[in-house]
């Protein structure tokens, strides 16, 4: 193994001026609720908020401000991703069966979670592909009730019309204009104005994240995101044009996003390098770009392939493409990704807008024990049991025993009392 190019910077690191920071806020919108968050609106986007929840009458407007083109691109988009969380639910199946013991049946239910918080992020660009994969897979899970929040648009003094578009495609219940940790804090707490969720899912800035963390148990989240990744393997067969714009494309996201090469091949990775400069020239992001690959970007020469897919399972990135001759033998042997794209005609771009599957997904190695956002995020595995008479008696003296040795003798009774009737 060697490293060709090296990262020079720690993309994420726990801040605690932001933990600091972040506990202000949640105390502060759990005190003055809706009064706080059109305080913060004012003190960091500079925008005075007349409501915070968005009209029907304001998203119903917003159509008449997107381009017809953009927003038939959305609701393909969208059909795409309802699919395929259709697909998944059928995957997911509730459960009865006879056990071995007579009298015993065990099962389990799938039940929607009641109400979830989709958080669609702004910064440096509005992002609908967001609000159309958190919200379409709740609502296809039968979540009665999906209420998204998304921050003030510096340029619209409101959430950017085509995320409100894309929101009222995937057919949320409820829009508010909140973002950072308060929009996170009242999703949790409830406001005047917002009623408290049970769910929260998305992205975020280390802002968001960190509110995330400190209310987790108060509310379910998804999961706690980092910068965004992407790894791609590659052997000699590889263009180096496509992988060179693909990691340019991970690395405009912003300044902390994280993107590798692992090659079999040193000429593939001078090319690559190559190639990259010339597309970073070209792009309007190139500057964003070329910064972030060069501060995060590594590229590392592999001995040969088996030990590339060594690496790349224990990195478990966010995003994993496969540039290969054998892509299809190589994908077989990854084990520890968000999202796996197959083969030199599969960039993370359709991914993150329009082949179905969610862009929402595990960073910085929890891709190792965990998955992204789908329809079984927003679905609770509830068990159950139905014991008989005669059930409760061929269960009674193991449970009586075990219940012995742990010292607990009112579990330990209450099965006697059934059997004895004493």
């Amino acid at each position: 193994m060697i490293i060709y190019k090296e990262a020079i910077k720690k993309t994420y690191k726990r801040d605690l001026d932001v933990s600091k920071s972040v506990s202000e806020i949640i105390n502060n919108i759990i005190k003055d609720g809706d009064k706080e968050i059109i305080s913060l609106s004012k003190k960091f986007e500079n925008i005075d908020l007349e409501s915070i929840r968005i009209s029907k009458e304001s998203i119903k407007d917003a159509y008449n401000k997107v381009d017809y083109e953009i927003v038939e691109a959305m609701k393909k988009a969208a059909e795409q991703i309802k699919f395929y969380a259709e697909k998944q639910l059928e995957c997911l199946l509730p459960l009865e069966v006879k056990t071995s013991v007579e009298g015993v049946t065990l099962g389990h239910r799938l039940v929607p979670v009641e109400s979830v918080g989709a958080y669609v992020p702004g910064g440096r660009y509005p992002l609908p592909s967001t609000a159309l994969m958190l919200s379409i897979p709740a609502k296809v899970a039968g979540v009665k009730r999906v209420a998204a929040c998304s921050p003030a648009s510096k340029e619209f003094g409101t959430i950017h019309p085509a995320v409100l578009v894309a929101l009222d495609i995937a057919g949320v219940d409820e829009v508010y204009c909140v973002g950072g940790a308060q929009a996170i804090a009242a999703l949790t707490y409830g406001t005047e104005t917002i009623k408290s969720v049970d769910l929260i899912a998305g992205p975020g800035n280390k802002f968001v994240t960190e509110a995330k963390r400190q209310v987790l148990g108060e509310v379910g989240i998804d999961s706690l995101a980092g910068p965004s990744e992407v790894l791609i393997i590659a052997d000699e067969f590889a263009n180096p044009k496509y992988v060179a714009i693909d990691l340019l494309a991970q690395s405009e996201h912003d300044p902390n996003a994280r993107a590798t090469l692992l090659t079999t091949s040193e000429k593939l990775a001078q090319s690559v390098i190559n190639e990259l400069n010339n597309f970073a020239n070209e792009l309007s992001t190139g500057e964003i770009a070329r910064k972030s690959w060069e501060d995060n970007g590594t590229i590392i020469i592999t001995e040969n392939m088996d030990e590339a897919i060594k690496i790349s399972n224990e990195i478990a990135p966010e995003h994993l493409e496969v540039h290969t001759k054998n892509d299809k033998e190589v994908a077989e042997k990854l084990m520890h990704f968000g999202s796996l794209f197959i083969g030199e005609y599969t960039p993370v771009a359709f991914g993150d807008y329009c082949s179905g599957t969610n862009h929402t997904l595990p960073t910085m190695r929890t891709a190792r024990y965990s998955n992204g956002v789908w329809v079984g995020t927003f679905i609770k595995t509830s068990f159950y049991q139905h014991i008989t008479k005669e059930g409760c008696e061929n269960l009674s003296n193991t449970c009586i025993k075990m219940a012995g040795v742990e010292g607990l003798f009112a579990h330990q009774k209450s099965v006697i009392v059934r059997v004895n009737g004493k």
